[in-house]
């Protein structure tokens, strides 16, 4: 009962300090946008506004598509 105890609290904890972070206006969580790059996958869904690093590979993409 004590672990269920300490376990409700370590909880209770998280989450409180989730919603200090939240009222006080924090960033939000976001991904990254090469996240499945590394993987050597890539989304193919598009980003509405990509990453400068996004935005470079693209640029160097049709780039080198043009040539």
């Amino acid at each position: 009962m004590n672990t269920f105890l300490i376990t409700l609290a370590v909880v209770g904890i998280v989450i409180a300090a989730m919603a200090i972070g939240v009222m006080f206006g924090r960033k939000p969580i976001a991904g990254s946008c090469g996240g499945l790059g590394t993987l050597g996958q890539d989304c193919e869904f598009g980003c509405k506004k990509p990453c400068t690093k996004r935005e470079a590979r693209m640029r160097a993409a049709s780039a080198e598509h043009s040539n």
